[in-house]
C-alpha cells in the first residue's frame, strides 16, 4: 500500500530540490527515503530506482526548462532572443543548479524523443530563422549555440571564471554579441 501523500509527482519534485540542495549526483531513492522519514520500499510503488528518479528528475528539469525558455523567446527575433534564450539558460542554470545539470542526463532513444528536449530544439531551430539558417548550417548553428551556452554556464557554476578579471557578468552580453555577429556572418561550406 502506497504511503498516503507520496506519489510520483511529489518525489519527483522532492527530488529536483534535493539536487539543487546537494547536487544531483547525490541523489538516490535512500536519500529521498530519509527526506521523507519513510523507509525506502515505501517509495518503490513511485519510482523503480535511484535512475528512475533521475530520469524523472531530467524530464521535470526539461520541462521546466522549456517553459521558461519558451516565455523568455515570446514575441523576440534576432539577438533579442538569442540574448533571451542564453539568459533563461543561465538563469536557470544558476537557480536550480542540480536540475540544470539533470537535463543534461542521456536518456534513451524513446524517452528523449517524448520529453521536452524536442521542444528545446525547436525553441533554437526558432531563434535561427531570425539568422536564415536552414538544413545543416542550421543544424550545425543549434550545436554552437548548445555548446557555448552550456559550456559558458557550466564552467561559471564550477568557479572557473572567478579568479580573473574583467567579471563573467561583463563577459556574458560580450558572448552573446559574439554569437550574433557569428550567426550574422555564418562560413559559408
Amino acid at each position: 500500500m502506497a504511503r498516503v501523500g507520496l506519489t510520483a509527482q511529489r518525489l519527483t519534485r522532492a527530488g529536483a530540490e534535493l539536487a539543487d540542495e546537494v547536487g544531483f549526483e547525490q541523489v538516490t531513492v535512500a536519500e529521498l527515503a530519509r527526506r521523507f522519514d519513510v523507509k525506502v520500499a515505501s517509495l518503490y510503488s513511485h519510482v523503480k530506482n535511484s535512475q528512475d528518479l533521475k530520469t524523472k528528475i531530467a524530464l521535470l528539469a526539461l520541462e521546466e526548462l522549456a517553459d521558461r525558455a519558451a516565455a523568455a523567446l515570446a514575441g523576440r527575433a534576432g539577438k533579442d532572443a538569442l540574448a533571451a534564450f542564453a539568459d533563461a539558460y543561465r538563469d536557470y542554470a544558476r537557480q536550480h543548479p542540480g536540475r540544470y545539470t539533470a537535463a543534461r542526463l542521456p536518456l534513451d532513444p524513446e524517452t528523449a524523443a517524448a520529453s521536452a528536449g524536442v521542444r528545446h530544439a525547436q525553441l533554437t531551430r526558432a531563434i535561427l530563422r531570425g539568422y536564415e539558417l536552414t538544413g545543416d548550417d542550421q543544424t550545425h548553428a543549434v550545436r554552437l549555440l548548445g555548446s557555448v551556452v552550456h559550456g559558458y554556464v557550466s564552467l561559471e557554476a564550477a568557479g572557473g571564471f572567478s579568479h580573473s578579471a574583467p567579471d563573467s557578468e561583463e563577459t556574458w552580453p560580450r558572448i552573446v554579441d559574439a554569437l550574433d555577429a557569428l550567426l550574422h556572418n555564418w562560413p559559408a561550406p
